[in-house]
């Protein structure tokens, strides 16, 4: 199996980037001047871009271990990490602190241990 790589935590393969898609890297403005006439700005983004990993309901779990060090990431406010993904592309990225980290255990037990599989959501943006 093949794996992306926060830093040096490994995130299986089939937790996929579900907005990769859904990003503009042109943003594009208008107004009206004062004769009336139309007035656009097209800009190209340099950083910003959102990179959500997610797990679902067949695929993509990750043990306890990699939940938990991932929830340590999360929690450092401003730290930029290298993600990795699979393929071989790379990313500067920092937690996205507006959207949430989420990770849910595929079958809740009262002895969770390092090897309790998760479903997750990853909220990343590029810096």
């Amino acid at each position: 199996m093949r794996y992306h790589t926060l830093d040096a935590v490994q995130i299986p393969e089939d937790v996929w980037w579900t907005d990769e898609f859904a990003w503009k890297a042109v943003e594009q403005s208008s107004t009206r001047g004062l004769t009336g006439a139309r007035i656009v700005q097209v800009g190209v983004k340099l950083k910003g871009r959102p990179i959500t990993l997610t797990s679902n309901e067949r695929g993509g779990w990750v043990p306890r271990s990699t939940v938990l060090a991932l929830r340590a990431f999360a929690d450092a406010p401003g730290v930029t990490y290298t993600l990795t993904l699979a393929d071989g592309r790379a990313y500067q990225v920092q937690f996205d602190h507006e959207r949430e980290f989420t990770a849910t255990p595929i079958r809740p037990a009262g002895d969770m241990t390092g090897s309790t599989h998760y479903r997750v959501t990853v909220p990343l943006i590029e810096v």
